[in-house]
């Protein structure tokens, strides 16, 4: 057990706890940290839960009693607002607003990566990838100089992108290529997120491991 007001309710391969878990070790903040079986959700996480999904993150209040978040974006916004350190938001309020408008992009490039990456024929990997690419152009066009979505400092739309990015460092590198051949800009911004210790440190070390088993469990061409 750690003594911390902060516990997150987790699953191994979930992105979405990334983000959530990222943003705590940006944050520097200690935290507990509990898995959950999802394919048999206990009665105690469903009663916490109002989705039956995690992240969820309980609060300790001074009166000992337990405040509960779920939404991964909504644990974010809270751990970014209450704990020390940086802001992982710009100050300039239309910035700041477009990079929160840059984390809504990140719901579909998700949803089409992840597609992609559990295509079990040829026809649905090839309209996903194309589909995923195409957002992918988008943050082409968007990034600058890097290393990060902003530049020099490492931000909420990075805790947001950085489990998607992570996924291609595991699977088949020629698929990989295959995605990211031709944007410079996003390779770039990728390598970087995947050296961030904050990143690294928010999965297992048995992760790649556990999502190839995952693939091959889906029977996932890039599984292969």
């Amino acid at each position: 057990m750690t003594d911390t007001n902060l516990t997150l309710i987790s699953h191994p391969l979930c992105p979405f706890v990334q983000r959530a878990a990222i943003t705590l070790l940006e944050k520097g903040v200690p935290f507990e940290r509990i898995n959950v079986d999802l394919s048999a959700k206990p009665d105690w996480f469903l009663a916490l839960s109002p989705t039956g999904k995690v992240p969820v993150l309980k609060v300790r209040q001074p009166n000992g009693e337990d405040a509960v978040l779920f939404e991964s974006m909504v644990l974010c916004e809270y751990l970014n607002e209450t704990q020390d350190g940086a802001s992982m938001y710009p100050e300039d309020p239309l910035v700041r607003a477009r990079h929160r408008a840059w984390i809504e992009f990140a719901t579909q490039t998700m949803a089409d990566g992840w597609q992609f990456l559990h295509a079990v024929d040829a026809p649905t990997a090839d309209a996903r990838r194309t589909a995923f690419r195409d957002k992918l152009r988008k943050l082409e066009a968007e990034l600058g100089e890097g290393p990060y979505f902003a530049g020099l400092n490492f931000g909420m739309v990075d805790a947001v992108y950085a489990p998607l990015f992570r996924y291609f460092g595991i699977i088949d590198p020629a698929a990989a290529t295959a995605i990211f051949d031709g944007l410079p800009r996003v390779n770039a911004w990728r390598a970087a997120l995947a050296d961030r210790s904050s990143v690294r440190n928010a999965v297992v070390d048995t992760y790649p491991e556990l999502f190839r088993d995952h693939l091959r469990q889906h029977g996932a061409l890039v599984a292969a």
